[in-house]
């Protein structure tokens, strides 16, 4: 699958447009994680228990974009367009969307 944030894959030309597709990831961070954000945010600098987090909800809302987009009958999503949000003091959500599509390489009749 072939999944870019640009409106074209360099190389392919979009044979039939299938739909949209949304995907969202919800995490928190454990206690453990909270903690050691607090005393990472006393000295400064990038808080590591929040970028893994981050990290993760948006590896897995994009594999849910993959995944829903595959089971649209696509082989590739292009626009694709991240969002973050905190929902919750400690809950991170991750929205991702794209259009769905049947993409060629160029050349191809």
């Amino acid at each position: 699958m072939i999944a870019v944030t640009t409106p074209r894959i360099p190389g392919h030309r979009v044979a039939r447009v299938v739909g949209l597709v949304h995907a969202t990831s919800v995490r928190t961070r454990g206690v453990g994680g909270q903690l050691a954000a607090a005393l990472q945010s006393l000295v400064g600098g990038e808080v590591r228990a929040y970028v893994t987090e981050v990290e993760k909800a948006r590896s897995e809302c994009l594999q849910r974009l993959i995944s829903k987009a595959a089971e649209m009958g696509a082989n590739a999503i292009v626009g694709i367009d991240f969002e973050t949000t905190e929902l919750l003091q400690g809950a991170i959500v991750i929205n991702a969307w794209g259009t769905a599509v049947i993409s060629e390489p160029e050349g191809r009749e």
